[in-house]
């Protein structure tokens, strides 16, 4: 999922995480990534510049440059300039890509970021307040959200059959549950 422009008025990170650097793969410097970007054709191309870091971009390490991207399954290997050799890759295994949130291909309407659900108010088409989305697992065959209230946690799965109304600008995420389940 994306944001939708209206939310470009607001604040959001500076930079959002594209990629996981998960091993290194031959002897020449690559890298195996697994996107984390619905867009990685605009990401993972020769000459795109982007950061490092666990959960969030670390600022005093250099920004990396792709010099090479071959696309495979689940994924692509990725050269970096300065990465030339097995040893200097496994030193960035595990580590988070990070690229400037307003480099990134803008959203077609009607997206948002996950991160713009955080934090957002949940109430049932009843007016029931349910709590605070606090997580986003993107699971199949539904994305769940985790939304915690009132000594409670709800796993509420991202359906256009649940979600009745969704205002990123109002904070709010009204659901129209079945019956049972925020009894669970």
């Amino acid at each position: 999922m994306g944001r939708a422009d209206p939310a470009a008025d607001r604040p959001g990170p500076r930079f959002l995480a594209v990629g996981h650097l998960s091993k290194a793969h031959g002897t020449k410097g690559e890298l195996f990534v697994r996107p984390l970007t619905d867009h990685p054709e605009g990401v993972y191309v020769p000459g795109v510049v982007l950061r490092m870091g666990d959960d969030q971009p670390d600022l005093d390490v250099p920004p990396i440059r792709i010099e090479a991207v071959r696309s495979v399954r689940d994924g692509f290997l990725v050269s970096f300039g300065g990465v030339e050799d097995r040893s200097r890759a496994e030193l960035l295994r595990g580590r988070y890509l990070f690229r400037e949130a307003e480099a990134l291909e803008p959203l077609a309407e009607g997206e948002l970021f996950y991160h713009d659900l955080l934090g957002m108010s949940v109430v049932t088409v009843d007016g029931v307040e349910v709590g605070r989305v606090t997580e986003v697992y993107e699971l199949q065959p539904a994305h769940l959200l985790e939304v915690r209230g009132e000594g409670r946690e709800h796993l509420i799965p991202l359906r256009k059959e649940l979600v009745v109304r969704l205002d990123v600008d109002s904070r709010r995420l009204v659901i129209d549950p079945p019956e049972g389940l925020l009894d669970l």
